[in-house]
């Protein structure tokens, strides 16, 4: 492993501007740097699907150790907002952003770390099997890139995705998701002339709002509500108001009760709320779209791929844990599919925020700890 050029890569990766559905610059990048490793590459037809500017690109690696499992690497390209134009300040060990922009290290730094495994496998002529490099696109936007992307490409049926905060641990444990959408109509009339022949849609929502339960709820559940649009005119009491949200819970059951309980709150808020005009009654009225974003994670500490890491920070007589996140990346939808991969910690830090910081440090230590993980998965059997 050779630290100047993982900075290097790292630094040269996050100036790369990359968010959500325009990953189209650093996906010819890698596209170039996979193929001049060795590796067969395919892009697929996510980006047309979700309208961006390229596909999730595969990388193929043959393996050098006959018989050994095929392992799968990923990390996403896409960044969120805002990171164009990122300026990274490197203090020490210790880079960030200049602070109008996040760094990027979420998944720039998952990326630089594979490409420097890769190169550390071949330099060091390092025993492995068969290596699925996936980097997706459009994570940040809903785990879209994942969603799209055909398992049936890869050879590998494990591996580890590198998307979290931390450093030797391993997040084993992530949340499913509902999205949710609230459409609440009321009753549109002039503000100013007759308002009482009008029924404010944000007062009803308002009123479902503040009887709902939100924030954390217990260990393994959140909700949120995060945007909300409606109205005309602050002259017009409005007649619709829409609300996006979501609930998360490692519990199934947990997660369709604060469902139910979201939807309870806005038909109870509508069924208070009705005028009469004229010879005409109109009653308030919601309509509530619901749907599973993502699966939950639940790999257990005898998976092979736990065993893998964790044997492998023993050998580098590393500290090492399990633990559970509140938050869903692509390791959900490839377990989804029947896939066993875990979240693997690169030390990224303060993430989606013009704060963000990664040390180089962890970030080495993260890709010693992989290079050990697929020198012990080529002998085991």
């Amino acid at each position: 492993m050779k630290f100047d050029r993982l900075l290097n890569e790292f630094l040269d990766l996050v100036k790369i501007s990359s968010v959500s559905r325009r990953e189209g610059a650093i996906a010819r990048r890698l596209e170039a740097t996979m193929k001049s490793l060795g590796a067969q590459v395919e892009i697929d037809d996510a980006g047309m699907k979700v309208g961006g500017e390229t596909g999730n690109l595969l990388a193929k690696f043959g393996g050098t150790a006959p018989g050994a499992r095929p392992l799968l690497l990923s990390a996403h390209m896409d960044t969120v907002v805002p990171g164009e134009n990122v300026k990274p300040i490197v203090d020490g060990h210790v880079v960030r952003s200049d602070g109008t922009t996040v760094l990027g290290g979420d998944d720039k730094s998952g990326i630089a770390l594979i490409i420097e495994v890769i190169q550390t496998l071949q330099e060091e002529r390092i025993p492995h099997g068969d290596l699925d490099v996936l980097f997706t696109i459009c994570e940040e936007a809903g785990l879209l890139g994942a969603k799209q992307f055909d398992i049936g490409r890869l050879r590998a049926r494990t591996g580890l995705v590198f998307d979290s905060d931390g450093v030797n641990e391993l997040v084993t444990r992530a949340p499913a998701a509902d999205r949710l959408e609230f459409r609440i109509y009321g009753v549109e009339a002039h503000a100013g002339v007759c308002p009482e022949n009008g029924i404010s849609a944000i007062k009803v929502a308002a009123e479902a709002i503040t009887a709902m339960r939100l924030g954390r709820i217990d260990h393994e559940t959140t909700a949120n509500l995060g945007t909300i649009a409606g109205g005309s005119a602050i002259n017009i009491v409005p007649g619709c108001v829409v609300v996006y949200g979501e609930a998360r819970s490692r519990s199934l059951t947990k997660l369709m009760t604060q469902t139910s309980h979201m939807r309870h709150c806005f038909e109870e808020a509508v069924r208070r709320h009705q005028v009469q005009v004229g010879d005409r009654v109109a009653q308030a009225r919601v309509e509530v779209s619901a749907h599973r974003d993502y699966e939950a994670m639940d790999l257990p500490d005898d998976a092979p791929i736990v065993r893998l890491v964790r044997e492998a920070a023993t050998h580098l007589q590393r500290p090492f844990k399990t633990r559970p996140t509140g938050g869903g990346c692509d390791a959900n939808v490839l377990n989804g599919r029947g896939l066993q991969v875990a979240n693997l910690g690169t030390g990224m830090r303060e993430i989606h925020t013009l704060n963000e910081w990664l040390d180089l440090r962890d970030l080495s230590q993260t890709v010693e700890l992989v290079v050990e993980v697929v020198r012990r998965n080529a002998v085991a059997r």
